[in-house]
């Protein structure tokens, strides 16, 4: 009998196709990924960051035990730890002001928002279901990138951030807690559990797709 963190993986190899086959990721693979659609992603990735360490935290304070507690307080800590490097290197060459604010795009906020309900309205369950694709996604998308991926591809940096054995532990870490929750929780609760983890792939498609529109809020 397969766990639910299997069951929720298959349920979704259309949507995870249809992520990897974006032209953001392909082009990013290819090395020809526009400056200027890399540069509004990372923006708005920061400003994801953001929210998303502290809805760790939170799952982390929700959890039911210390060890629950250590994991999604290291992955918050690696999180902002790993990824504002990341950013930071990326600012840097593109000459972007980091303390400039950067006003969240339609995708990022609405992720954001979904995560912060989930968190503050939801059982813990539901949101550990929730914060998983953004850990899984990003795995899975970094390592197959990185298997073709020339060595000098301008973004080689990203790619090598999320196809790095270190992220890939942590990751599996995160599944092997969100499948022991699923065991104790109710049917009623898993089948909220496998919505929730199909809304939040959705969303990763949206803000993947959101950066290559270079979409933002309609004109006032």
């Amino acid at each position: 009998m397969t766990g639910f963190c299997d069951r929720v993986w298959q349920r979704t190899t259309e949507l995870r196709a249809a992520i990897h086959g974006l032209p953001f990721n392909r082009d990013l693979a290819a090395g020809t990924l526009r400056t200027d659609r890399f540069q509004f992603y990372i923006r708005q990735d920061a400003a994801y960051l953001d929210q998303y360490a502290r809805i760790l935290t939170l799952a982390g304070a929700r959890g039911p035990d210390g060890a629950i507690l250590r994991l999604f307080a290291e992955s918050a800590l690696e999180a902002v730890a790993v990824e504002q490097a990341l950013h930071g290197s990326y600012f840097k060459q593109f000459g972007i002001d980091p303390s400039a604010p950067t006003d969240p795009s339609p995708d990022c906020l609405g992720y954001t928002s979904f995560l912060l309900a989930t968190a503050y309205h939801d059982p813990w369950e539901v949101l550990l279901a929730a914060l998983l694709p953004c850990f899984w996604l990003y795995w899975d998308v970094g390592t197959t990138i990185a298997r073709d991926a020339a060595p000098d591809n301008p973004y080689r940096a990203w790619i090598d951030t999320y196809a790095d054995p270190g992220f890939g532990e942590a990751v599996k870490a995160v599944i092997a807690a969100t499948d022991t929750a699923a065991q104790s929780a109710s049917e009623t609760v898993r089948g909220r559990m496998t919505t929730a983890f199909i809304r939040s792939c959705q969303y990763e498609w949206l803000f993947w797709d959101g950066a290559y529109q270079l979409r933002t809020w309609p004109v006032a």
